[in-house]
């Protein structure tokens, strides 16, 4: 599994998003030629992607959508609810306390803590803010081994920090800064702030060749 690219791993998720979406329309089955022109990518990269994990078509029938979201959620590892904690209440922390796809996608929110003494103690809806200090014994009791970082660049790390020393391995960071993190520790970055530089690049690309083809 180590040696899997990990675009590959990535697409994964994308192929599951849309089985699942198949599936809610009732399609039993679809071929990669189907699966991979609604994302975006030829039937040959479809192919190749599932086959690092196995082999999951039929002859004649193509992928049973059932079969292969059951499949690609336990490759996942979403065929179970993962306990997942929050730190950081502000305003991206708050909305993401709100966001009610985390269960449908196999992740409950089960604790969220702040160093603000003046949010301790506040309610969101089943979710009470709770101090920093309790965050060690709250990962022990509780086994959780995710966490989602929502602080401020100058906490971040010292956060991280913390959680790993209490023994959580997964980490979202939503804090746009680098992590140093131990090696039994993973982190997946989302950084807002690089995917718009990301679109404005390309909507440069664009302009930039539409006004060159208009300047001939």
């Amino acid at each position: 599994m180590q040696d899997i690219p990990g675009p590959a791993v990535y697409r994964i998720s994308y192929y599951l998003r849309q089985l699942e979406s198949l599936q809610q329309s009732a399609h039993e089955t679809v071929s990669s030629k189907q699966l991979g022109k609604a994302l975006g990518f030829t039937d040959a990269q479809v192919r190749k992607d599932l086959t690092y994990f196995g082999q999951f078509g039929h002859p004649g029938v193509g992928y049973r959508v059932d079969e292969l979201i059951h499949r690609l959620k336990k490759i996942l590892g979403t065929d179970r609810v993962w306990p997942v904690i929050l730190i950081g209440a502000g305003n991206l922390g708050r909305a993401l306390m709100s966001y009610k796809g985390f269960l449908r996608k196999g992740f409950q929110l089960a604790a969220v803590f702040d160093a603000d003494p003046a949010k301790i103690g506040r309610r969101f809806g089943e979710l009470e803010i709770q101090s920093m200090e309790k965050l060690s014994d709250c990962v022990t009791a509780t086994q959780v081994r995710m966490a989602i970082v929502a602080v401020t660049p100058d906490a971040a790390q010292g956060v991280v920090n913390m959680l790993a020393q209490a023994g959580i391995r997964g980490v979202l960071n939503f804090s746009p800064t680098n992590l140093n993190v131990p090696p039994n520790v993973f982190v997946q970055s989302v950084d807002l702030a690089l995917q718009l530089e990301q679109l404005s690049f390309r909507m440069s690309i664009e302009g930039n060749a539409q006004a060159a083809e208009g300047g001939k």
